[in-house]
């Protein structure tokens, strides 16, 4: 895929972050969903690109949102062909109460090298680059963080280990106090809570949990441009879920099998792009600075180079046709 496609995403997510960021704290998660949602569609409408949403917000009877199996882009003929995932807005409890690490993440692939995760929970681990190799989803919490700490030069109770806080995870929790490791616990958004263990400046060191699906191909997508690793294995937690499974064609031995980094994302031609839009650990939120303007703050990655970009932006609202259209229709709640 053509390097430009990285900046291209940029733009995707920051449409999406400039359209939901109105909603911070305004308590309306649907809203806000949705204005990120028209935000990136519409900016995908410009893209040359032929892309099929693989990774998205529901099937095709929810076509208001981004929907699996929706086509994207303008793209035409010779040009490449792609699968997308998309979160338009991680965070949507977190935007409605204006807390911190709402993002808008997109993730790009040649087509058949995202996996088609089922809308289902997934146990995961993930580290940085430093810890590439060194984990093992089976391994009990203390084998992995010690292999963590040896990986880093560490000890120990220097390594931090993020957790969802939920009562799912009160044994994880649990085990990572008696090994001595200190945790940061984080209430939504585990796209963001992996990515940070690929950022040495976050003081993450290494994700455990269980979480969505879908959440963990993307972050899977991101740590394979940042050089760490992740395992993730299908965690079905009700009937629903494992109908979910079968409806893919996915048998209890393949529920049960290891995805490794490569089974999740099986190219390094990948790209992921991520924009803040409430102020987080790693990105900033918008800011609107008056006079029409906003400012956003992004990170966009390439795996088949490894180039990480940060980009600050100032948009003009009153001169982008598409964002005029956006923020009117979604500035009527006001």
């Amino acid at each position: 895929m053509d390097r430009s496609l990285s900046l291209e995403l940029v733009r995707v997510t920051e449409a999406a972050a400039l359209a939901s960021a109105s909603y911070m704290g305004r308590g309306d998660k649907e809203g806000a969903d949705q204005a990120a949602v028209d935000g990136m569609r519409s900016t995908f409408a410009s893209l040359l690109i032929k892309g099929t949403v693989v990774i998205g917000e529901g099937e095709l009877d929810e076509a208001p949102m981004l929907y699996i199996g929706e086509e994207v882009g303008c793209g035409e003929g010779s040009d490449v062909e792609v699968d997308i995932a998309v979160d338009p807005l991680e965070g949507t409890n977190l935007i409605a109460k204006g807390l911190p690490n709402a993002i808008a993440v997109v993730a790009i692939a040649p087509k058949g090298c995202l996996l088609h995760a089922p809308d289902t929970y997934m146990k995961k681990i993930a580290v940085g680059p430093k810890a590439k190799g060194v984990v093992n989803i089976d391994a009990s919490v203390r084998e992995n963080l010690e292999a963590v700490a040896n990986a880093l030069d560490k000890n120990i109770e220097d390594i931090t280990v993020i957790i969802q806080d939920r009562p799912r995870h009160q044994e994880i929790i649990s085990e990572v106090r008696e090994a001595g490791a200190r945790i940061k616990l984080f209430s939504d958004g585990d796209v963001a809570a992996a990515m940070a263990t690929g950022f040495e400046e976050t003081g993450v060191d290494i994700l455990m949990g269980i979480g969505g699906a879908p959440e963990g191909v993307i972050a899977a997508a991101a740590l394979k441009c940042l050089g760490g690793d992740m395992q993730g294995k299908l965690h079905p937690m009700s009937e629903e879920e494992w109908k979910r499974c079968s409806e893919l064609g996915l048998t209890e031995q393949d529920v049960h099998r290891i995805l490794t980094l490569d089974d999740l994302v099986s190219s390094e031609d990948c790209f992921f792009a991520a924009t803040g839009i409430t102020q987080g650990d790693l990105l900033k939120g918008v800011i609107y600075l008056g006079n029409n303007q906003a400012q956003t703050h992004s990170v966009v990655m390439r795996g088949r180079t490894g180039t990480i970009r940060f980009v600050e932006a100032i948009h003009r609202l009153d001169k982008n046709e598409t964002m005029i259209n956006i923020l009117e229709k979604h500035r009527r709640h006001d």
